[in-house]
């Protein structure tokens, strides 16, 4: 299924949903990084941002440090543009952040 990149306006209006998450200088991509108590628990949180990335069908850069985590999100097949699925998956990684324990 194609998916269409997003206006600059609407990844404005959507990026507003999202605080935490930054818009790339570029505007190609939208990131956000997650500070957790230990390596264990930012872990955990690792593993299930990759089951809903896995659902969705749509992965991000992440990356794992000591007990931080970082996502970078675009989408490949938009010719690496923002679209609607990279929100989604950012408000997905937002849902679940906090039953991690993720700040």
């Amino acid at each position: 299924m194609p998916v269409e990149p997003l206006s600059q306006k609407d990844i404005e209006d959507r990026l507003r949903e999202l605080p935490g998450w930054s818009l790339s200088d570029d505007h190609d991509r939208i990131s956000r990084s997650f500070r957790l108590v230990n390596h264990f628990a930012a872990t955990a949180m690792v593993v299930h941002v990759a089951q809903i990335q896995e659902e969705l069908g749509h992965h991000s850069d992440l990356t794992l440090g000591y007990n931080t985590i970082s996502l970078s999100v675009n989408t490949h097949d938009a010719g690496g543009a923002l679209t609607a699925l990279d929100f989604q998956l950012a408000h997905r990684v937002e849902e679940i952040a906090p039953g991690h324990g993720a700040g």
